[in-house]
């Protein structure tokens, strides 16, 4: 047989313990309802509205909690009651109030208090990750993105082979992806092709609907390389809005090479008249007089008398 009496000993020593603790304030109890079954809750937590209004004021503002806004059963003998929150900047928010009771247990306690959003409640956007939240034009000159380790744009590239060969395959292989940690993905060509095509160097930007002509023809087209050149090149035009940018084949402006623009024949100008029969009154601003240059007196204090030119013209 199963010797209980070390079980009793540790039981009875722990409730000695336990007498030593400071009292725990005794749940308030209220009148016991009615039983009654109604749209599946417990009749005992249901009927706990006082219970649960005074466990929402222990922990809210003074004066914040409002009128009962109904229940619902969160399972077997436990019921949620929701009250209205008066307090201010929390238009539609409520009170969240748990109820539970033990079996055959005739009254009902608290399980925990909430204060949560409602239907009208006015709420922040919905909180989006850094990482997901960055979009393309939000980098800065002195930011830097993070390493994404699982870039769905990117795949593991290639060691370059040492077999000594620099004879051009060392060019090659660096177009093929060799000697990178990482390269482009079909993934992330496609969908740089498709973000070019549709973007505003494509075929239908205002400019391209208008040229005359496309980037394929004009002489400083310069197309990519590996598999987008079939599609996309660079302009290397200072004149062209595109300058420096990747276009499509199909992308056109007006600083084409191969285009001209109408020229009309100049018009001969008419003989020019000339006109003595009238005047036009030209008011001048008044002459000022030059300031006057003053003498520098000599080392023996007496100033230097002008001696007057020879080959000077007399002044009338």
């Amino acid at each position: 047989m199963l010797d209980t009496r070390g079980v009793l000993a540790v039981v009875c020593t722990r409730a000695l313990r336990m007498g030593e603790n400071r009292r725990v304030p005794v749940t308030p109890t209220f009148p016991e309802a009615t039983p009654r079954a109604s749209d599946g809750l417990d009749a005992v937590c249901a009927a706990a509205v006082p219970a649960a209004q005074a466990a929402a004021r222990d922990v809210a503002d003074p004066g914040t909690v409002g009128e009962h806004l109904g229940a619902v059963a969160e399972g077997q003998r436990v019921v949620t009651h929701f009250f209205a929150c008066t307090a201010k900047g929390y238009r539609g928010w409520r009170w969240s109030v748990s109820v539970a009771r033990a079996p055959r247990a005739r009254h009902a306690t608290v399980s925990e208090v909430v204060l949560i959003p409602g239907p009208e409640s006015v709420l922040p956007p919905v909180w989006v990750p850094w990482a997901e939240r960055i979009a393309p034009g939000d980098l800065g000159a002195a930011d830097a993105l993070p390493y994404r380790a699982d870039d769905p744009y990117l795949e593991a590239g290639f060691a370059p082979a040492t077999d000594g060969d620099t004879t051009g395959g060392e060019a090659l292989g660096w177009e093929l992806g060799l000697g990178r940690a990482r390269v482009l993905s079909p993934e992330g060509r496609d969908a740089a092709a498709t973000r070019w095509y549709l973007g505003d160097r494509g075929p239908a930007a205002a400019e391209a609907v208008n040229a005359t002509a496309a980037c394929t023809s004009c002489g400083y087209w310069l197309p990519l390389a590996g598999g987008l050149r079939q599609l996309f090149g660079v302009c290397a035009n200072e004149w062209s809005p595109s300058d420096g940018r990747v276009v499509s084949l199909d992308h056109g402006c007006g600083a084409h090479s191969e285009t001209d623009v109408e020229r009309p024949e100049p018009q001969a100008l008419p003989v020019p008249v000339l006109d003595e029969t009238v005047h036009e009154a030209v008011v001048l601003a008044p002459r000022t007089a030059a300031p006057a240059v003053a003498e520098a007196p000599v080392e023996g204090g007496a100033p230097v008398e002008d001696t007057p030119d020879e080959n000077a013209t007399p002044q009338p």
